[in-house]
């Protein structure tokens, strides 16, 4: 077995975290590296600051390319990035935990390509994605290293990675580069759990779910997940709990896919927004209510002027309940 792929994930505050990894590792590195971080659609100078800031070449890569040794391969903006035994693929398909590039697919792929051959790496970053991709890593046979939490600027990620895959080894940003090449270095596989064999037809449909997002995938669904009464916050379709698995996940029939906190996180801001709305939609019925009530009066229309109190009081206990709830 030789060890020669290294992924790698982060978000925010895992960019100054890359500078120092990439020039801990040497020129005659004999590994690929390949590196999803959480840029979305926005164009990013990624590539040619690893590439100078370290001894390797770095690129985003094409659409079918093999890979090679020696090289970091960087998850092109609004791409997924997943790699095969010899080639890498690029996707634009539905979202993972709200991001594309993701890191779960790229570590996900790996995995199931490579098993024993790939070292998963988790840098900083809020939520959990990666923590997913990174169990796998774990469960077909390779070799787990994330940052410390406690030198990260934003420490959920690597919490969420420790919980759901633990870790071979824990590093500081300085340390990093030196632990994968020691991981590199290192005989023996990882711990495989065969129990996770199950996870291959899983994961085979979840790909095709998400490479295929025009598609029917429901049957393929239902096969490994049970559907939950939940929505999609993406696309608002039907979602499904896949089952056994660790962190808890969900996916929707178009292919999008979030972990149980990323959804959380979702709902909560869902639920905020509807308030928010709630309160909009109050203010505006009390100022419609105080003009009505000042024409009745105007008027002299004492009913009409007794009926449009009574509802700017409605509105001003409402508004009263909607702002505390917002509060708490």
């Amino acid at each position: 077995m030789t060890r020669n792929v290294v992924t790698i994930g982060g978000s925010r505050g895992a960019f100054t975290v890359l500078r120092d990894v990439v020039a801990a590792l040497p020129a005659a590195l004999d590994a690929a590296v390949f590196i999803v971080l959480h840029v979305g659609k926005h164009k990013s100078e990624l590539p040619s600051l690893l590439t100078r800031w370290g001894k390797l070449p770095a690129s985003y890569p094409q659409h079918g390319d093999v890979w090679k040794p020696g090289h970091i391969y960087v998850a092109p903006p609004d791409h997924h990035m997943l790699i095969t035994a010899d080639t890498i693929h690029l996707s634009h398909a539905a979202k993972e935990n709200f991001s594309r590039p993701a890191i779960d697919p790229l570590l996900r792929s790996a995995a199931v390509a490579l098993g024993s051959r790939v070292i998963g790496v988790i840098l900083s970053g809020d939520l959990d994605d990666g923590a997913a991709g990174l169990a796998f890593v774990r469960a077909f046979g390779g070799r787990t290293l994330i940052q410390n939490p406690r030198d990260a600027e934003a420490t959920s990620m690597p919490k969420s990675a420790m919980e759901a895959a633990g870790a071979d080894l824990m590093a500081s940003p300085a340390e990093l580069g030196h632990a994968i090449v020691a991981l590199l270095q290192a005989s023996g596989e990882g711990e495989f759990d065969p129990k996770r064999e199950k996870d291959m037809q899983a994961l085979r449909s979840e790909a095709a779910t998400a490479d295929n997002p025009a598609g029917s995938a429901f049957e393929e669904l239902d096969s490994i997940a049970a559907r939950a009464a939940i929505t999609c916050p993406e696309c608002g379709g039907a979602m499904w709990q896949l089952r056994d698995t660790h962190p808890l996940r969900f996916r929707c029939h178009t292919g999008h896919a979030f972990s149980g906190m990323t959804l959380t996180a979702a709902e909560d801001k869902a639920t905020e927004h509807a308030m928010w709305t709630a309160v909009r939609a109050q203010k505006e019925a009390l100022a419609l209510a105080r003009i009505r009530a000042a024409h009745a009066k105007s008027d002299g229309n004492r009913d009409a002027y007794q009926i449009e109190l009574s509802r700017i009081q409605q509105c001003e206990r409402l508004l009263k309940v909607l702002q505390g709830a917002i509060a708490e």
